[in-house]
């Protein structure tokens, strides 16, 4: 049987590997952004009945929508149990798909589950800052009961 005092201590861990690797994630891929002359990306997300995605991953220079698919950046994961990060290269889009996805679990675990939630992020280069613009659904029930 598992030791529910060990699985919390791990997943402690686990988070705090989880938030060490955003920032260094978050620094290379603000690193690329700027290399790359790249000013804001948007990334949409959606989710519910126990399932969530992403819908795009927009990029925009100073002239407009801009491409980023053939960068590549190292990029470090974690996986459960795990004391050290994986590193390897992937291209951009997917790092920064990870990275959302990393910080909704970080900050809104189970945004997809029942009613679900959407939203967008907004990667301002210049500021080397991320926005989460975070919209949960919830199913709403008033009961009344009388007696006369």
């Amino acid at each position: 049987m598992t030791d529910p005092i060990d699985t919390l201590a791990a997943d402690q861990l686990h988070q705090e590997a989880l938030a060490e690797a955003n920032l260094l994630n978050k620094n290379a891929v603000f690193d690329a952004l700027a290399a790359a002359g790249i000013k804001t990306v948007t990334v949409n997300f959606d989710g519910g009945g126990d399932s969530g995605q992403l819908e795009e991953v927009i990029a925009y220079s100073s002239d407009g929508p801009a491409q980023i698919d053939a960068i590549s950046i190292k990029f470090q994961t974690t996986r459960w149990g795990d004391s050290v990060p994986v590193i390897r290269d992937v291209p951009l889009a997917e790092a920064i798909e990870v990275l959302c996805f990393d910080y909704l679990s970080q900050e809104h675990g189970g945004w997809g589950n029942n009613d679900g939630a959407y939203g967008e992020f907004t990667f301002h280069a210049g500021d080397r800052q991320i926005d989460l613009d975070f919209n949960a659904r919830y199913t709403d029930s008033i009961h009344y009961s009388h007696t006369f």
